[in-house]
């Protein structure tokens, strides 16, 4: 059928108006302009750790150690999730050299800037892509020092064996590029190459070990998502006992030969009872397998909860092990959003142990408390410290630790111990494996006991100077 000239005339002016108004759509619709990722999440503390623009999924960590000169060689695969249109993006590696970035298989540019990799890819990444960024780096790294940690190294630990790994709060990029923040959790594969007869450790559970020559490889998982600086690479000398804990979750713990006879704690029996002893006070056990690592690290002050098997610098006693694994439902599955609200973390913890002393009947919550309190006169420095914002060379002070446990004891006695006892799950529960701050603690515990809770929490984590008991 053919048309008449008017009303070809019509039709071709209706058609442009159409192509006009849909081009105006398509302008306003358009995908933003790709842009830089932040270089850091802005942290108060640490404001240039972890990165932005994008959401880490996934670490697969090829890692080759020798002891005998303390080189590392690394391979991280990074999996991510653009959360905007990049044009670039930035992780997080200390120190350790890097000599090549490839973005989804293909050579990308990058430049350093301290303890930043600036990474530009070849074609910008869209804003929900998913992407896998792999660095190949090596060097030889080295562990922090400073006031945060007591004044103790920490991070990447030379050991005569071997090495010993716990990077609280910003040392996993001593040996890995990272978001090394612990608002980016990510599940993680660890491949550890170290001379045959040594033992590599990492979180999860052990996939497979192969030795290779004079090389053996131990690759690890560990499928919940966790925070950078609880990822372990732990090498030495180890007698290694597994087993399942009474109520059956798998166990894993090793102990470095050479504190045989400097033992006397039963490290895989308190391992298991206390593992199966939290997940009916805090809820189900939030991962695939507990246990310990007990290293000879005398430089090392301290221990940490790596996830899943904690790490202990020296043979610690029973009340370090059970305040350790409570840090795997208050810290680990739980974790901060910002370093300043570390007291959900360390108070969670050391009230862990007042109730440990309770359940064995060995001292009650309450003269625990009684104990802490009385310990420090009025004068103290010890009140000084706001645990509700402590400050990041005072984030790991005795206060955030011992004042934060009063915390804990002083609301289960104004809510009772109904209350107190359905919230610990609960909150746990709410936020398993995901990242929460004190603000969000507060209003479930008002919103459990029907109580306003501000002025408690302000006198006993708010505001400087000792308390009056009530």
């Amino acid at each position: 059928m053919a048309l008449s000239r008017r009303s070809a005339r019509h039709r071709s002016t209706r058609l442009l108006a159409l192509a006009t108004a849909a081009a105006s759509v398509w302008v306003i619709s358009a995908a933003p302009a790709p842009v830089p990722g932040a270089s850091g999440v802005g942290d108060s503390y640490f404001p240039n750790l972890g990165n932005g623009g994008f959401d880490v999924r996934h670490y697969g960590l090829d890692i080759g150690y020798t002891p005998d000169t303390g080189r590392l060689e690394g391979r991280a695969t990074v999996t991510a999730r653009a959360t905007k249109s990049l044009s670039s993006f930035h992780l997080d590696l200390q120190q350790l050299k890097v000599t090549s970035v490839e973005v989804n298989g293909k050579r990308a540019n990058f430049t350093r800037s301290g303890d930043e990799i600036n990474i530009r890819p070849r074609h910008h990444l869209a804003k929900g892509r998913t992407f896998t960024t792999t660095v190949t780096y090596g060097g030889i790294p080295k562990p922090l020092s400073g006031p945060i940690i007591f004044g103790s190294k920490y991070g990447w630990m030379k050991t005569p064996d071997g090495v010993f790994v716990a990077c609280e709060p910003n040392a996993a990029s001593t040996w890995f590029p990272s978001s090394d923040h612990p608002s980016d959790k990510a599940a993680f594969d660890v491949r550890i190459k170290a001379p045959k007869g040594l033992t590599g450790i990492s979180n999860g559970r052990l996939v497979s070990t192969r030795t290779q020559g004079s090389q053996t490889v131990s690759h690890w998982r560990a499928t919940r998502p966790m925070a950078p600086y609880l990822a372990t690479a732990t090498i030495g000398k180890f007698d290694v006992r597994t087993g399942k804990t009474p109520a059956g979750t798998p166990i894993y713990v090793a102990i470095d030969p050479t504190l045989k006879g400097k033992n006397p704690v039963d490290f895989y029996g308190i391992t298991a009872e206390a593992t199966d002893y939290w997940s009916k006070v805090f809820g189900p056990y939030p991962f695939e397998e507990t246990g310990a690592v007990v290293d000879d690290m005398p430089d090392a002050e301290f221990s940490l909860e790596t996830q899943t098997k904690p790490v202990y610098s020296a043979v610690r006693d029973e009340e370090t092990i059970v305040h350790e694994l409570a840090h795997q439902w208050f810290g680990d599955s739980v974790s901060v959003r910002e370093w300043k609200n570390i007291w959900l973390n360390e108070g969670f913890a050391s009230y862990s142990e007042w109730l440990w002393a309770e359940h064995k009947g060995k001292k009650s919550a309450h003269q625990s408390f009684l104990d802490a309190y009385n310990r420090y006169g009025a004068d103290d420095p010890f009140w000084k410290i706001v645990v509700a914002d402590p400050q990041r060379d005072t984030m790991f002070s005795r206060a955030v630790y011992q004042r934060g446990a009063m915390a804990l004891q002083a609301l289960r006695e104004r809510i009772g111990d109904k209350a107190f006892f359905k919230l610990l799950p609960l909150w746990t529960s709410q936020h398993r494996y995901g990242n929460a701050d004190i603000k969000q603690f507060i209003a479930l515990a008002e919103k459990v006991s029907g109580q306003k809770l501000g002025g408690l929490f302000d006198t006993w984590i708010g505001k400087p100077g000792k308390p009056a008991l009530p």
